[in-house]
C-alpha cells in the first residue's frame, strides 16, 4: 500500500491510496487540473485513478469531483447521505455513482473499503479503514469527537491520516465570530490537537508506525504545536517510534508504504 496526502486544509483536500493493482483517492478537494499536477509529483498518472471515495460532500472535498469523473471516467463512491446531499448542486446531478452502506464493507480491485460514521456536520460523513494484504490504515479527516466506535475502528493499524485541526487557545483568541468557533469546537466540528493526541495515544499499538496529521487550522493552528501536542501523548503511552508527519494545503505530503512499515518495525 502506498499512502500520499496530496492536500490537506479548509482550501482542500485530496489523498492518494494505492496499491499494486488499483490507485484511488480519498475525496477530491483540488481542482482537477492541481490534483493531476500533484499525482504527476508522485509518479502518478490521472488516467489511471480508479475511483475516487467521498468522506462528505464539503466543498473542499467535492471541488474538482465532476471533472475528474467526466474527464477521466473515474468512478465515485459514497453513501447514499452524501450523494443526496451533493445533488443539491445542480452541476453534481448527472454525476454516476456507486453506493456504498456505511458500517459495510466493500471493494475496489484488491483494495478494501471499510466506511465507518463520524460525527461532523455534514450529511452522512463516514472515515475510512482501507485494508489491503495486511496492511490496514485508518482516515478520518473531518471530526468533531473521537466516539468510541471511531477508537474501535482506528485501533491496529499500521498507517492513519488523522485531524488535528486547531489548539483550543489558539481558537479561543482568533479574530473569527464566535458561532464560528462554538462550530469549530463543538462534538460537530473538528478535532483539536489535544483530543487527537489523546485519541492517537489511546489506539495506537505496536504495530502503528506512522500518522498523518491533517486539515491543521492555519490561523488557529501551528505545525509545532501539533506534532508537540501529538508526540508527548505517544511517548507518554510508550509509542516512542511513531513517525509523525504532517499535511499540508499548498503541496503534498511524504510517501508512505507498507514496505517502509517493515522496515520501520
Amino acid at each position: 500500500m502506498k499512502i500520499c496526502v496530496l492536500a490537506s486544509g479548509s482550501s482542500g483536500n485530496c489523498i492518494f491510496i494505492g496499491s499494486h493493482n488499483e490507485r484511488v483517492l480519498i475525496d477530491a478537494g483540488l481542482s482537477a487540473r492541481e490534483t493531476t499536477r500533484r499525482l504527476e509529483q508522485i509518479g502518478v498518472a490521472v488516467s489511471t485513478i480508479s475511483a475516487i471515495c467521498l468522506t462528505h460532500e464539503h466543498s473542499d472535498h467535492i471541488a474538482g469531483l465532476a471533472t475528474l469523473h467526466q474527464r477521466h471516467g473515474i468512478r465515485l463512491f459514497a453513501n447514499s447521505g452524501t450523494i443526496e446531499a451533493v445533488r443539491r448542486d445542480e452541476k453534481m446531478r448527472g454525476l454516476s455513482w456507486n453506493v456504498f452502506s456505511t458500517g459495510a464493507e466493500f471493494q475496489i480491485g484488491d483494495l478494501t473499503f471499510e466506511p465507518f460514521p463520524v460525527s461532523h456536520d455534514a450529511y452522512e460523513p463516514v472515515g475510512f479503514i482501507v485494508k489491503c494484504a495486511g496492511t490496514r490504515t485508518g482516515i478520518v479527516t473531518d471530526i468533531g469527537a473521537p466516539t468510541h466506535l471511531v477508537r474501535e475502528h482506528l485501533r491496529h493499524c499500521q498507517a492513519l491520516v488523522i485531524e488535528a485541526n486547531h489548539d483550543e487557545y489558539l481558537l479561543s483568541g482568533a479574530k473569527r465570530p464566535w458561532v464560528l468557533k462554538q462550530r469549530i469546537a463543538g462534538r460537530q466540528g473538528h478535532l483539536s490537537n489535544a483530543h487527537a493526541a489523546q485519541m492517537i495515544a489511546e489506539i495506537a499499538s505496536p504495530a502503528l508506525v506512522r500518522v498523518f496529521l491533517c486539515h491543521l487550522s492555519l490561523d488557529c493552528n501551528r505545525p509545532d504545536l501539533a506534532l508537540k501536542e501529538v508526540k508527548k501523548a505517544l511517548d507518554k503511552a510508550g509509542h516512542k517510534n511513531v513517525q509523525i508527519k504532517l499535511t499540508f494545503a499548498g503541496q503534498i505530503s511524504e510517501i508512505w508504504t507498507d514496505e517502509q512499515a517493515q522496515k520501520e518495525n
